[in-house]
């Protein structure tokens, strides 16, 4: 995608999300958020996506939804109920960043 430094930086902080809460590796919150958004065309920042937290994507990307809904509604919600989505096949191209 092409971003503005503005929609780079709120990418990195739904990663950050993806890393710190579900401990998951950097290339793997990378990978999850290409598979998720590419081709996307978003506007510059704040394209109208960024009226929700970082957190409530990187919920969405770590999460399947359930009945339409995403898991997000805050940080004490009990996530035990909730069916994590698998991470994008790997050597797929949305992989940009190398394993550590």
């Amino acid at each position: 995608m092409d971003l503005d430094e503005g929609m780079l930086d709120y990418f990195r902080e739904i990663a950050d999300v993806l890393v710190s809460r579900f401990d998951v590796s950097r290339a793997e919150a990378v990978a999850r958020i290409n598979a998720s958004f590419e081709g996307m065309a978003l506007d510059p920042y704040p394209d109208l996506m960024c009226h929700e937290l970082p957190e409530y994507w990187a919920y969405g990307l770590y999460f399947e939804p359930r009945d339409g809904q995403l898991p997000y509604s805050g940080p004490c919600e009990d996530l035990s109920r909730w069916d994590v989505r698998p991470a994008p096949p790997a050597g797929s191209r949305v992989w940009t960043l190398e394993a550590q």
